[in-house]
């Protein structure tokens, strides 16, 4: 169904420039319109790691190995997951003018904002390399197996695009989705192993790395990015039967509900 649905898209004459063009242009819109522009997707993940260092490696002590570099990148992951699904929820009634006034696909929609934010996450993952490679003392630095976040990052892109599809459709149908989202992501946060060292949040909560698809992304970014190792391969394939499952489940609701979207809304 998934690569009918791409054949079909992909055969149109201008598509993938047109979601570039869109994405870029959401992407200005978010920034540029703000005197700091560009500034604002850097402070996010610097203003956190400020707050997290002090919290749990001044006050806390955890004694994490290079603590900023092990935050950075595991929040740079999360920050672009709930950004890609929150700034989704309500697409089919924001952007329902672009669906029914044009030919445009709603396909299109999705990508173009997910296409948004990954070119956000780029500038951030490029200010996390320099902070990781040239400034924090003491690293491993970087190796071949850093090569295997691209892999990392688009079976995120994937779960990302599946997750809005599968928000936005509920939302069309209940609009409490989007403050059930919230508290959703929030819980989250502290059941993925972003500010703790994995051997404690194993132990605490065994097993969870395998349901929470987020948790095995992030561990195996560190995997490859900071410790030079190859990724935890059963957690690889569940991450990516997860994305699988999940964009699955978009498409599915995207014919079921969102046809009737404009309708609804």
């Amino acid at each position: 169904m998934i690569l009918q649905v791409l054949k079909d898209w992909i055969s149109g004459s201008n598509k993938l420039e047109r979601v570039w063009l869109l994405a870029k242009i959401e992407f200005k819109l978010r920034y540029y319109e703000n005197k700091l522009g560009l500034l604002w997707a850097l402070l996010k993940p610097i203003s956190d790691i400020f707050i997290f260092y002090i919290a749990f490696e001044i006050v806390l002590k955890q004694g994490i190995p290079n603590f900023v570099s092990f935050l950075f990148l595991a929040l740079i992951l999360w920050n672009f997951f709930v950004e890609s699904t929150t700034g989704t929820i309500q697409i089919l009634n924001s952007k329902k003018y672009l669906y029914e006034y044009t030919n445009m696909n709603k396909i299109e929609i999705y990508l173009s904002t997910i296409l948004s934010n990954c070119i956000g996450f780029t500038f951030n993952f490029i200010l996390f390399l320099l902070y990781f490679q040239l400034i924090d003392s003491g690293t491993l630095g970087l190796s071949v197996q850093a090569l295997w976040i691209i892999p990392i990052f688009f079976n995120l892109v994937i779960f990302a695009l599946g997750f809005s599809m599968i928000l936005s459709n509920i939302y069309v149908l209940a609009k409490d989705i989007s403050q059930v989202w919230m508290v959703i992501t929030g819980i989250g946060f502290w059941l993925s192993p972003i500010l703790f060292k994995l051997e404690i949040f194993r132990q605490a909560l065994p097993g969870l790395d395998y349901l929470n698809p987020i948790a095995g992304l992030i561990i195996n970014a560190r995997n490859t990015v900071l410790y030079q190792k190859n990724p935890e391969w059963d957690l690889f394939v569940f991450n990516w039967a997860y994305a699988a499952f999940f964009l699955l489940l978009g498409f599915f609701l995207l014919n079921r509900v969102g046809k009737n979207a404009a309708e609804k809304l």
